[in-house]
């Protein structure tokens, strides 16, 4: 495994590894890496001969309020697991090597950014399309894998992908999960004992909305609300948001259909946790 932090030296190795005929894949991560990020690799490398995995906590996609400065990092810990998961290539740069300044341009997907996380997060997806632009300009992986957890963002990846016409095959690969159901993030590390013990009630109200469902219910705003009453049974839970959309246009809808899901975001403290569940597959 190889281990480069600048643009210019990844391109060299890549073009070699382009001009033998492999095909490259992608998993963009920011890090911290837990078996949620590591199953991403595993799908890398089912249908790619050369794997490269990006750490890079990006400083576009916090707000100044947000928890940039105390994200979680240990880059020893995350070399160690990338190797022994199989990854051929880490691409680990600083900030300034992908922000040179002065720095102006971003890639933005309009409406889809500015429902669900993008409401409490306004400049989030502004920052994530970026990135993911740059780096699947500097990799040109033919595939790239995101995980089905950060939802929102895959299906906003997807249409750029399509709108802008990347030659590359997006993967979005599942959810993993704690043995009680709580989604593996790396920001679970920030959670009290008091509330991981009450976390895993998430997962537990989308699969009750999931099972409604399965028995002919199918009335959004029903559903919604009965996730919202089993996830407010734990003291410390504040919703952000419950809401019940389309997963080709991330618009709300009032009858449950195929291609419907539900996406949730829930704060225990000061750490916002987010997770979701389709209701009917497309």
């Amino acid at each position: 495994m190889q281990i480069l932090t600048k643009i210019d030296d990844i391109c060299r190795e890549l073009r070699k590894v382009r001009l033998s005929g492999k095909i490259i894949g992608l998993v963009p991560t920011m890090g911290y890496l837990h078996e949620g990020h590591l199953s991403l690799v595993d799908v890398a490398n089912d249908n790619a001969d050369v794997v490269v995995m990006s750490i890079f906590v990006n400083p576009t996609q916090f707000a100044p309020n947000e928890d940039l400065a105390r994200y979680p990092r240990d880059f020893a810990r995350d070399e160690k697991l990338a190797r022994e998961r199989g990854v051929d290539y880490i691409f680990y740069p600083e900030s300034d090597e992908m922000y040179p300044a002065p720095y102006f341009t971003y890639v933005v997907t309009e409406q889809m950014a500015k429902v669900l996380c993008g409401v409490s997060r306004p400049i989030h997806f502004r920052g994530v399309t970026t990135i993911v632009a740059k780096l699947f300009n500097i990799v040109q992986p033919d595939v790239a894998v995101f995980g089905q957890k950060d939802a929102q963002q895959a299906i906003i990846i997807r249409q750029m992908v399509r709108d802008l016409n990347f030659p590359i095959r997006i993967i979005v690969a599942p959810i993993v999960r704690e043995p009680d159901g709580l989604a593996l993030s790396s920001r679970n590390v920030y959670l009290s004992s008091e509330e991981r013990a009450q976390a895993p009630i998430i997962y537990k109200a989308l699969s009750e909305a999931k099972a409604a469902v399965e028995q002919d219910l199918a009335e959004a705003g029903q559903i919604a609300g009965q996730i919202r009453q089993t996830i407010l049974t734990t003291p410390l839970a504040r919703i952000d948001y419950v809401e019940i959309v389309d997963d080709r246009t991330l618009q709300p809808v009032k009858v449950v259909e195929p291609g419907t899901f539900v996406a949730v975001a829930v704060y225990y403290g000061k750490t916002r946790l987010i997770d979701n569940v389709y209701l009917k597959e497309r």
